[in-house]
C-alpha cells in the first residue's frame, strides 16, 4: 500500500502532526499492540508492530509538500486499508 497525503506546511510541522496521530493510534489499541517500533531517520519513520493479530510494517516520508506511507499489511487486513488510508 503507498499513499501521499499533502500536508501543506514545513517538514517539521508534519513530522509533529506523525508523531501525534501514531501516539494516538497506539493508545487507541492499548494493550492488544504487541512488538511495536518505531523510530526516525532524517525525515522518515520507520515503523513495525502487531495488533489484533496482525502484522503492520513500513515506512513514512516527509517531502515538502507530502507525507508518503509505504506499508505492508497482511491479506486479512485489507478491509481495513479504506480507513487506514483515510
Amino acid at each position: 500500500m503507498r499513499i501521499a497525503i499533502p500536508h501543506h506546511t514545513t517538514k517539521e510541522k508534519a513530522r509533529k502532526v506523525i508523531d501525534e496521530k501514531l501516539t494516538a493510534l497506539l493508545n487507541q489499541f492499548g494493550g492488544q499492540a504487541d512488538d511495536v517500533q518505531h523510530s526516525w531517520s532524517g525525515d522518515t519513520l520507520t515503523f513495525k508492530g502487531k495488533a489484533k493479530g496482525f502484522s503492520v510494517e513500513g515506512t513514512m516520508e516527509v517531502t515538502d509538500d507530502q507525507a508518503i506511507l509505504e506499508a505492508k499489511l497482511p491479506f486479512m487486513a485489507r478491509p481495513f486499508e479504506p480507513k487506514i488510508s483515510a
